[in-house]
């Protein structure tokens, strides 16, 4: 496909070996091979030039990729879109392709704030996916539209029966455990006092909890104390 040799001949213009080497040892998972070593703002500043131009859509639709790069390319794209229904539906059709921690952080489209209602039912099949990232992805989403004015008990009741095997889910259930502490600590606390997620993942989202600023020294102490025994490594 054209544009998507266009695309990987440009990337390699902008390749940077140093980079290249950090990147490779910070996102595992994935075949060093396909990481090319494009920093971000490149990225970005591609992706928004290929919404402009013809062959941009194009390059949606060539799934899988074949670099790491890509992909970033691909979820800069998708999440600038200023429709709903169209950033959905090019969600709906990246997630399974999304192999890497980066890609999926990355992935975050501003549109969705306007749509938590609509969003929901989407988040709740992405929980119960068993696609990791997917599964990752989905946490993130309650986590960024979910902790404030929208935020209701049930939803970290729907993060906390998660149990997963995988590293990446069980870093953004702490994730967003710590988070949701710095936001509505009355509300979560008693997930950690009952002892609700698997003690790797307890323990973890309290360690993440007392190294944010967000939290006051008191409720530190207090989080301390409730670190349980585990011996189960991730």
């Amino acid at each position: 496909m054209e544009i998507v040799e266009r695309i990987q001949r440009e990337l390699f213009e902008k390749q940077d070996l140093q980079y290249q080497a950090f990147q490779r040892k910070i996102i595992p998972g994935i075949n060093p091979e396909c990481i090319i070593g494009v920093r971000t703002p490149i990225l970005r500043a591609m992706a928004k030039n290929l919404e402009k131009k013809e062959g941009g859509d194009v390059f949606l639709t060539a799934l899988p990729h074949s670099y790491f790069e890509e992909n970033q390319l691909h979820a800069f794209i998708i999440a600038s879109r200023k429709d709903y229904v169209v950033c959905i539906k090019e969600v709906q059709a990246f997630l399974p392709y999304v192999n890497n921690w980066a890609t999926c952080d990355q992935l975050s489209p501003a549109i969705f704030k306007k749509y938590r209602k609509e969003l929901l039912p989407y988040i709740q099949q992405w929980i119960g996916n068993e696609h990791p990232y997917t599964v990752r992805f989905g946490i993130k989403m309650l986590m960024d539209h979910f902790l404030e004015e929208a935020f209701e008990v049930d939803y970290p009741e729907m993060v906390a029966k998660i149990r997963s095997k995988e590293y990446y889910v069980n870093m953004m259930i702490a994730w967003y455990f710590a988070t949701a502490l710095a936001k509505q600590y009355e509300h979560i606390l008693p997930f950690l006092e009952e002892r609700r997620l698997d003690d790797w993942t307890h323990n973890k989202a309290i360690q993440k909890a007392v190294e944010s600023d967000r939290i006051t020294k008191e409720q530190k102490t207090h989080l301390k104390t409730l670190k349980v025994k585990n011996n189960s490594k991730m």
